[in-house]
Protein backbone atom coordinates (compact mmCIF):
# COMPACT_ATOMS: atom_id res chain seq x y z
CA UNK A 1 0.00 0.00 0.00
CA UNK A 2 1.16 3.53 -0.71
CA UNK A 3 2.39 5.75 2.12
CA UNK A 4 -0.47 8.23 2.27
CA UNK A 5 1.45 10.61 4.53
CA UNK A 6 4.00 11.00 1.74
CA UNK A 7 1.32 11.03 -0.97
CA UNK A 8 -0.80 13.74 0.69
CA UNK A 9 0.87 16.79 -0.87
CA UNK A 10 0.53 15.57 -4.46
CA UNK A 11 -2.54 13.39 -4.01
CA UNK A 12 -5.21 15.66 -5.48
CA UNK A 13 -3.12 16.72 -8.48
CA UNK A 14 -2.44 13.09 -9.42
CA UNK A 15 -6.03 11.89 -8.89
CA UNK A 16 -8.10 14.18 -11.09
CA UNK A 17 -8.21 17.18 -8.75
CA UNK A 18 -11.34 19.27 -8.32
CA UNK A 19 -13.05 17.89 -11.43
CA UNK A 20 -12.97 14.32 -10.16
CA UNK A 21 -13.93 15.46 -6.65
CA UNK A 22 -16.96 17.29 -8.02
CA UNK A 23 -18.10 14.22 -9.93
CA UNK A 24 -17.60 11.95 -6.90
CA UNK A 25 -19.45 14.27 -4.51
CA UNK A 26 -22.35 14.70 -6.93
CA UNK A 27 -22.76 10.93 -7.27
CA UNK A 28 -22.58 10.36 -3.51
CA UNK A 29 -25.15 13.08 -2.84
CA UNK A 30 -27.69 11.46 -5.17
CA UNK A 31 -27.73 8.52 -2.73
CA UNK A 32 -28.09 10.54 0.49
CA UNK A 33 -31.69 11.63 1.17
CA UNK A 34 -32.18 15.33 1.88
CA UNK A 35 -34.72 14.67 4.65
CA UNK A 36 -32.31 13.09 7.12
CA UNK A 37 -32.41 14.30 10.71
CA UNK A 38 -35.24 16.32 12.23
CA UNK A 39 -35.97 19.92 13.29
CA UNK A 40 -34.78 18.99 16.77
CA UNK A 41 -31.66 17.17 15.61
CA UNK A 42 -29.52 18.21 12.63
CA UNK A 43 -28.42 15.34 10.43
CA UNK A 44 -24.80 14.20 10.72
CA UNK A 45 -22.55 12.70 8.03
CA UNK A 46 -19.22 10.94 8.53
CA UNK A 47 -16.86 10.88 5.54
CA UNK A 48 -14.52 8.06 6.54
CA UNK A 49 -11.06 7.88 4.94
CA UNK A 50 -11.68 11.44 3.82
CA UNK A 51 -8.13 11.88 2.55
CA UNK A 52 -7.36 15.50 1.76
CA UNK A 53 -10.98 16.50 2.27
CA UNK A 54 -11.44 17.48 -1.35
CA UNK A 55 -14.68 15.50 -1.62
CA UNK A 56 -15.69 16.07 2.01
CA UNK A 57 -15.66 19.83 1.51
CA UNK A 58 -18.02 19.52 -1.44
CA UNK A 59 -20.42 17.33 0.54
CA UNK A 60 -20.54 19.96 3.27
CA UNK A 61 -20.98 22.85 0.83
CA UNK A 62 -23.78 21.15 -1.07
CA UNK A 63 -25.75 20.27 2.07
CA UNK A 64 -25.31 23.13 4.57
CA UNK A 65 -27.85 21.56 6.93
CA UNK A 66 -25.64 18.47 7.30
CA UNK A 67 -23.06 18.42 10.07
CA UNK A 68 -20.15 16.85 8.17
CA UNK A 69 -17.23 15.17 9.92
CA UNK A 70 -14.14 13.93 8.09
CA UNK A 71 -11.91 11.17 9.46
CA UNK A 72 -8.66 9.67 8.20
CA UNK A 73 -5.92 7.65 9.87
CA UNK A 74 -3.05 9.23 7.88
CA UNK A 75 -1.91 12.41 9.67
CA UNK A 76 -0.72 14.03 6.44
CA UNK A 77 -4.11 13.55 4.81
CA UNK A 78 -6.00 14.66 7.91
CA UNK A 79 -3.98 17.87 8.13
CA UNK A 80 -4.90 18.81 4.58
CA UNK A 81 -8.55 17.96 5.20
CA UNK A 82 -8.58 20.01 8.40
CA UNK A 83 -7.39 23.05 6.43
CA UNK A 84 -10.44 22.66 4.20
CA UNK A 85 -12.89 21.93 7.03
CA UNK A 86 -11.53 23.55 10.20
CA UNK A 87 -12.77 21.90 13.37
CA UNK A 88 -14.51 19.08 11.50
CA UNK A 89 -11.71 16.54 10.86
CA UNK A 90 -10.13 13.98 13.19
CA UNK A 91 -7.69 11.10 13.09
CA UNK A 92 -9.49 7.77 13.25
CA UNK A 93 -8.98 4.13 12.33
CA UNK A 94 -11.82 2.80 10.19
CA UNK A 95 -11.60 -0.56 11.97
CA UNK A 96 -12.31 0.98 15.40
CA UNK A 97 -14.31 4.17 15.05
CA UNK A 98 -14.25 6.50 18.06
CA UNK A 99 -18.01 7.12 17.98
CA UNK A 100 -20.96 5.73 19.86
CA UNK A 101 -23.53 3.50 18.20
CA UNK A 102 -26.11 5.31 16.06
CA UNK A 103 -24.21 8.61 15.89
CA UNK A 104 -24.58 9.45 12.18
CA UNK A 105 -27.37 9.65 9.62
CA UNK A 106 -24.96 8.92 6.76
CA UNK A 107 -21.50 7.40 6.44
CA UNK A 108 -19.45 7.53 3.25
CA UNK A 109 -16.30 5.67 2.20
CA UNK A 110 -15.01 6.90 -1.14
CA UNK A 111 -12.04 4.81 -2.32
CA UNK A 112 -11.33 3.02 0.94
CA UNK A 113 -12.38 -0.62 0.74
CA UNK A 114 -10.21 -1.46 -2.28
CA UNK A 115 -7.12 -0.61 -0.21
CA UNK A 116 -7.76 -3.32 2.39
CA UNK A 117 -6.29 -6.69 1.41
CA UNK A 118 -7.90 -8.74 4.18
CA UNK A 119 -11.56 -9.59 3.54
CA UNK A 120 -12.13 -9.95 7.28
CA UNK A 121 -10.97 -6.36 7.78
CA UNK A 122 -13.25 -5.13 5.01
CA UNK A 123 -16.17 -6.87 6.67
CA UNK A 124 -15.18 -5.27 9.97
CA UNK A 125 -15.00 -1.79 8.43
CA UNK A 126 -18.46 -2.16 6.91
CA UNK A 127 -19.72 -3.40 10.28
CA UNK A 128 -18.25 -0.33 11.99
CA UNK A 129 -19.93 1.95 9.46
CA UNK A 130 -23.21 0.17 10.12
CA UNK A 131 -22.73 0.38 13.87
CA UNK A 132 -22.46 4.16 13.91
CA UNK A 133 -25.50 4.60 11.64
CA UNK A 134 -28.81 5.65 13.12
CA UNK A 135 -31.96 3.74 12.12
CA UNK A 136 -32.98 5.00 8.69
CA UNK A 137 -29.39 6.07 7.99
CA UNK A 138 -27.50 5.33 4.79
CA UNK A 139 -24.00 3.98 4.09
CA UNK A 140 -22.53 5.01 0.70
CA UNK A 141 -19.35 3.48 -0.71
CA UNK A 142 -17.41 3.04 -3.92
CA UNK A 143 -17.04 -0.54 -5.16
CA UNK A 144 -15.14 -2.40 -7.89
CA UNK A 145 -12.49 0.34 -8.21
CA UNK A 146 -9.82 -1.72 -9.97
CA UNK A 147 -12.31 -3.00 -12.53
CA UNK A 148 -13.30 0.58 -13.36
CA UNK A 149 -9.78 1.29 -14.63
CA UNK A 150 -10.06 -1.45 -17.26
CA UNK A 151 -11.52 0.54 -20.15
CA UNK A 152 -10.55 -1.92 -22.89
CA UNK A 153 -7.48 0.02 -24.03
CA UNK A 154 -4.13 -1.18 -25.35
CA UNK A 155 -2.71 -0.41 -21.91
CA UNK A 156 -5.23 -2.77 -20.33
CA UNK A 157 -4.23 -5.46 -22.82
CA UNK A 158 -0.60 -5.14 -21.71
CA UNK A 159 -1.54 -5.21 -18.03
CA UNK A 160 -4.02 -8.09 -18.30
CA UNK A 161 -1.42 -10.73 -17.39
CA UNK A 162 -0.06 -8.91 -14.35
CA UNK A 163 -0.44 -10.57 -10.94
CA UNK A 164 -3.24 -9.10 -8.86
CA UNK A 165 -5.05 -9.90 -5.65
CA UNK A 166 -8.80 -10.52 -5.54
CA UNK A 167 -10.77 -7.28 -5.33
CA UNK A 168 -11.63 -6.55 -1.71
CA UNK A 169 -14.30 -4.06 -2.78
CA UNK A 170 -16.17 -6.38 -5.15
CA UNK A 171 -19.79 -5.25 -5.17
CA UNK A 172 -21.18 -8.69 -4.36
CA UNK A 173 -18.88 -9.04 -1.35
CA UNK A 174 -19.56 -5.52 -0.04
CA UNK A 175 -23.27 -6.14 -0.40
CA UNK A 176 -22.94 -9.38 1.58
CA UNK A 177 -20.96 -7.57 4.31
CA UNK A 178 -23.61 -4.85 4.48
CA UNK A 179 -26.44 -7.36 4.74
CA UNK A 180 -24.58 -9.20 7.52
CA UNK A 181 -24.54 -5.91 9.43
CA UNK A 182 -28.24 -5.28 8.98
CA UNK A 183 -28.05 -2.93 5.99
CA UNK A 184 -30.15 -3.26 2.85
CA UNK A 185 -29.29 -2.17 -0.71
CA UNK A 186 -30.68 1.33 -1.35
CA UNK A 187 -29.44 2.50 -4.74
CA UNK A 188 -26.45 3.06 -6.97
CA UNK A 189 -24.75 5.78 -9.00
CA UNK A 190 -21.88 6.05 -11.46
CA UNK A 191 -19.42 8.88 -12.08
CA UNK A 192 -16.49 9.55 -14.36
CA UNK A 193 -12.99 9.69 -12.91
CA UNK A 194 -12.27 12.94 -14.71
CA UNK A 195 -8.62 13.23 -15.69
CA UNK A 196 -7.74 9.68 -14.64
CA UNK A 197 -7.44 8.14 -18.08
CA UNK A 198 -4.04 6.47 -18.32
CA UNK A 199 -1.35 7.06 -20.91
CA UNK A 200 1.42 4.52 -21.56
CA UNK A 201 4.02 6.90 -20.11
CA UNK A 202 2.02 7.64 -16.95
CA UNK A 203 1.30 3.93 -16.46
CA UNK A 204 4.98 3.10 -16.79
CA UNK A 205 5.75 5.77 -14.16
CA UNK A 206 3.15 4.21 -11.86
CA UNK A 207 4.78 0.81 -12.36
CA UNK A 208 8.19 2.23 -11.50
CA UNK A 209 6.94 3.80 -8.25
CA UNK A 210 5.12 0.72 -6.99
CA UNK A 211 1.54 1.64 -7.80
CA UNK A 212 0.70 -1.96 -8.75
CA UNK A 213 0.96 -3.60 -5.36
CA UNK A 214 1.38 -7.15 -6.62
CA UNK A 215 4.06 -6.11 -9.12
CA UNK A 216 6.66 -4.08 -7.18
CA UNK A 217 9.46 -2.39 -9.14
CA UNK A 218 12.04 -4.95 -7.98
CA UNK A 219 9.95 -7.90 -9.21
CA UNK A 220 11.79 -9.53 -12.15
CA UNK A 221 8.53 -9.58 -14.11
CA UNK A 222 8.11 -5.80 -13.89
CA UNK A 223 10.69 -5.11 -16.60
CA UNK A 224 8.76 -7.12 -19.17
CA UNK A 225 5.62 -5.09 -18.54
CA UNK A 226 7.69 -1.89 -18.64
CA UNK A 227 9.09 -2.80 -22.06
CA UNK A 228 5.64 -3.54 -23.48
CA UNK A 229 4.23 -0.30 -22.10
CA UNK A 230 7.14 1.66 -23.56
CA UNK A 231 6.47 0.10 -26.98
CA UNK A 232 2.86 1.32 -27.18
CA UNK A 233 2.03 4.16 -29.58
CA UNK A 234 1.01 7.67 -28.51
CA UNK A 235 2.93 7.55 -25.25
CA UNK A 236 1.36 10.73 -23.84
CA UNK A 237 -2.20 10.27 -25.10
CA UNK A 238 -4.54 9.44 -22.27
CA UNK A 239 -6.98 6.62 -22.85
CA UNK A 240 -10.64 6.96 -21.73
CA UNK A 241 -11.39 7.96 -18.15
CA UNK A 242 -12.64 5.23 -15.80
CA UNK A 243 -16.26 5.09 -14.63
CA UNK A 244 -16.68 4.42 -10.91
CA UNK A 245 -19.55 2.57 -9.25
CA UNK A 246 -21.11 3.82 -6.01
CA UNK A 247 -23.58 1.82 -3.89
CA UNK A 248 -25.86 2.78 -1.03
CA UNK A 249 -27.12 0.64 1.87
CA UNK A 250 -29.75 1.67 4.39
CA UNK A 251 -30.29 0.70 7.99
CA UNK A 252 -34.02 0.02 8.35
CA UNK A 253 -35.88 2.61 10.37
CA UNK A 254 -36.94 1.62 13.87
CA UNK A 255 -40.51 0.35 14.17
Amino acid sequence: MLDYDKEAGAYDATRGGEARAAAAAAAVLTLIPENLGSPARPARLLDLACGTGIVTRRLAAARPALQVTGADRAPGMARMAAARLPGSVLLADSRRLPFRDATFDAVTTVWLLHLIADATEVRGIVAECARVLRPGGVYVTTVDKAAAHDVGSDIDAVLAARPRRPASDACADVTAHARASGLLPAGQAVFTGVGQGRSPRSTLADLRRGWFTMLPPDDPRAEGFAERLAALPDQDRRRPDPRFDVRAFRRPAAC
